[in-house]
């Protein structure tokens, strides 16, 4: 197998034509389990982190970009308000190390229907930019994943960067598992609060062959926000609101019975998850403080 070691992003876009069948690699923690078990055998790897744009984030107005090179690690201590919902997925993910190591550009990459940035992701309208020698495009999160573990990027396509609209309200992320750390979830939800726009954001992961948005769901609630003038004038979310939301929400799901748990359980978890999380974002928007980190 080959290791070649691209030292700017042109390199290796230059690289990537070249030998579309490549590996990237930059953290390593998904890619290198499968070659290690054998699951992936690529004819070599493209190493990407000495390539200095794609471990930057920046601003431009109120969208953040961040470089598909940013450790976990990096977004916890520095985007946490910026991006909360996408930094309490990251505090989640696996161990210190990991987390110093892993990327939300490898986790794209993998595409796998558990990986722990993506529900966040897609309840943020997020965008991911991918490049090539050919030019730079945006697509939106919720048409990369096509499959379990594909995505649509081309083969001569690195992932660059992934963009999200700074938050406007509250957001939360939340997982089942056998533990919380160095575990893959059974199931997991994020929901975030769109009050700029009067919008409801939802993903959930492990729930179904793609991560998804759960969209009636989010049009029930912000319909319900709306039609009760709650947007503007916060009260107690009713129970009859938090309960429907919750059963939109597994209703969009199409889980199935593995190792990790069965598809009933993953539905039901699931519709916990979204009740809860919706009831500490909504208390957050209301009240102005946290229920729940």
């Amino acid at each position: 197998m080959d290791f070649l070691r691209a030292a700017s992003l042109d390199d290796a876009l230059a690289t990537k034509a070249q030998r579309p069948d490549i590996a990237p690699i930059a953290g390593g923690t998904d890619l290198m389990v499968g070659i290690n078990f054998d699951h992936i055998r690529p004819s070599g790897l493209l190493d990407l982190t000495s390539v200095p744009e794609l471990t930057e984030w920046s601003e431009s107005g109120d969208v953040v970009r961040v470089g598909a090179g940013v450790p976990y690690a990096r977004i916890i201590s520095e985007l946490g308000e910026r991006l909360p919902g996408l930094a309490m997925a990251a505090r989640t993910v696996a161990s210190p190390q990991i987390r110093n190591r892993g990327t939300v550009g490898g986790n794209l990459a993998t595409a796998s229907p558990s990986g722990d940035a993506h529900p966040a992701l897609l309840a943020c309208d997020a965008e991911v930019e991918l490049a090539s020698t050919r030019g730079t495009r945006r697509m939106p999160v919720t048409e990369f994943f096509t499959g379990v573990k594909r995505n649509a990027a081309e083969p001569d396509e690195l992932i660059t960067a992934v963009h999200l609209p700074r938050a406007t309200g509250p957001q939360q992320f939340a997982k089942v598992g056998t533990r919380n750390a160095m575990v893959i979830s059974v199931c997991a939800f994020s929901v975030a609060l769109h009050p700029d726009r009067a919008a409801v954001g939802t993903g959930f992961g492990s729930a179904a062959p793609t991560p998804r948005r759960a969209v009636e769901a989010e049009q029930f609630l912000s319909g319900e926000l709306t039609s009760r003038g709650m947007w503007a004038d916060p009260r107690p979310l009713p129970d009859t609101v938090v309960e429907r939301f919750g059963e939109l929400v597994a209703a969009a799901c199409a889980p199935i019975d593995d190792v990790r748990g069965t598809a009933s359980y993953r539905r039901h978890a699931l519709g916990v998850l979204a009740r809860r999380t919706v009831r500490w974002t909504w208390d957050e928007y209301s009240i102005g403080r946290q229920t729940c980190a």
